[in-house]
């Protein structure tokens, strides 16, 4: 083997252990992201930048009430009346193997996010009635919303619940422009993928998302 021949296949060597840290450290650690809903406004609007912390997936621990996440988008994002089922109110994932798994959750190709407030935790009576949240039968306060926005329901959506185990409510700040786990249910543990760390752009907005 040539000297040239040699060095190349040691930057390639290199190369693909580069590579091979930045996937584990963008699934791992954190990774940054852009916001391209308007489900968010006005706490996050479209083309900021945000660091994402992933420790929590690691290390498989819920958030807590009012962090933002990110999470994976359910399989179905509306149900019919009949569908509806307030006793298991759990988004509904088709589930992939070995190297779908690996495309959709480290390369990360054809997926889709969603980035949502975590409203309710597991245990947590939750009721959405008269424009407003309700946790275990009190008025949920949220000073992060604008004036004047109210919570409805989502067409045959979940509006009188228990959070089920492992599992968190969420709900974007824009409420009138918001698909969320009204639509759809709670999102398991396993499908929570990041919490927002911090807004990096625009520098004039630079800090922690509350």
């Amino acid at each position: 083997m040539s000297d040239n021949t040699k060095e190349i296949l040691e930057w390639i060597y290199c190369i693909l252990i580069a590579l091979v840290l930045a996937m584990l450290f963008r699934y791992f650690i954190g990774t940054p992201t852009i916001v391209k809903q308007v489900s968010m406004k006005p706490t996050l609007i479209e083309n900021e930048r945000l660091w994402l912390n992933r420790w929590g997936r690691t290390t498989k621990t819920l958030p807590q009430r009012g962090k933002i996440i990110t999470f994976e988008e359910p399989a179905k994002t509306n149900y019919t009346q009949d569908e509806i089922n307030e006793a298991n109110p759990i988004a509904k994932y088709n589930e992939k193997t070995g190297f779908a798994w690996f495309i959709n959750n480290f390369l990360e190709i054809g997926k889709r996010s969603y980035i949502k407030r975590v409203i309710a935790l597991p245990g947590e009576h939750v009721e959405i009635k008269n424009g407003n949240v309700y946790i275990n039968e009190e008025k949920l306060e949220e000073p992060y919303l604008q004036d004047g926005i109210v919570t409805d329901i989502i067409g045959n959506g979940f509006s009188d619940f228990i959070v089920p185990e492992n599992s968190v409510f969420a709900m974007g700040d824009n409420r009138n422009h918001s698909t969320d786990c009204r639509a759809f249910g709670c999102i398991p543990l396993e499908k929570i993928e990041s919490t927002v760390a911090i807004r990096i752009w625009p520098l004039n907005k630079f800090g922690k998302v509350q």
